[in-house]
């Protein structure tokens, strides 16, 4: 398989890494009135990209490199004060895990399924899954990106019932900030692991604790 067919399968939403049940902070932006339309899901969406996403794609990237896994998670839960998203990030890396082995079986993966049983952060994993499919930096931090806005862009058509065209048109406007961050994300990556960026998005932190004590919920963050 070539890498830019294997970034397809790994960029795919049918691909089966458990991302489906995460609205990425969406569910409580709208609960709380902060999207409610194309536009303000775009606002959202930009926001989400260049703090978190810009944060989680670099990791990814380094993991793509080849650097230190385990530091790279001890990186990750640095840079995520939230307990409800370590959580839901190790449930993801988990959940990813399983279908990278599947997908492209190779020791690092295995290596890494054993030092982290309850699950890796989701980065981590995915970066040490696009290495072993043979992507570089670049399609790693690209995928992460596209991640980043995809899955709030999915969950408010679910949340909303909110036009499918229109949520579509909110991704492919924005692309050009989707290629800047992967573009930054790598080029961080590449110079090591102290000077990866630590954006932080302090409102997803919160409402993500908010979110984690809802008795009833479609998504799982």
């Amino acid at each position: 398989m070539s890498s830019r067919a294997a970034l397809l399968v790994l960029a795919d939403g049918r691909f089966p890494a458990g991302g489906h049940a995460h609205s990425g902070g969406a569910e409580a932006a709208v609960k709380a009135g902060r999207i409610t339309d194309a536009a303000s899901l775009a606002a959202f969406c930009r926001g989400r990209l260049h703090t978190s996403g810009l944060t989680a794609a670099a990791l990814a990237a380094a993991a793509a490199l080849g650097h230190d896994p385990y530091a790279l998670d001890a990186a990750a839960d640095a840079r995520t004060p939230s307990p409800a998203l370590r959580t839901a990030a190790r449930k993801l890396g988990r959940q990813m895990m399983r279908a990278a082995r599947a997908t492209w079986p190779c020791p690092e993966l295995d290596a890494l399924a054993a030092a982290f049983p309850r699950g890796a952060h989701q980065p981590v994993v995915l970066g040490t899954t696009a290495r072993a499919a043979g992507l570089g930096p670049e399609d790693t931090a690209h995928c992460v990106a596209y991640e980043t806005v995809s899955g709030p862009a999915t969950a408010a058509v679910r949340l909303l019932s909110l036009d499918p065209f229109q949520a579509t048109a909110v991704l492919a406007r924005l692309a050009p900030d989707m290629d800047r961050v992967a573009e930054r994300a790598a080029a961080a990556a590449r110079q090591g692991i102290d000077t990866l960026p630590a954006a932080s998005a302090p409102l997803l932190d919160i409402t993500a604790e908010q979110h984690a004590a809802w008795p009833v919920r479609l998504f799982a963050s």
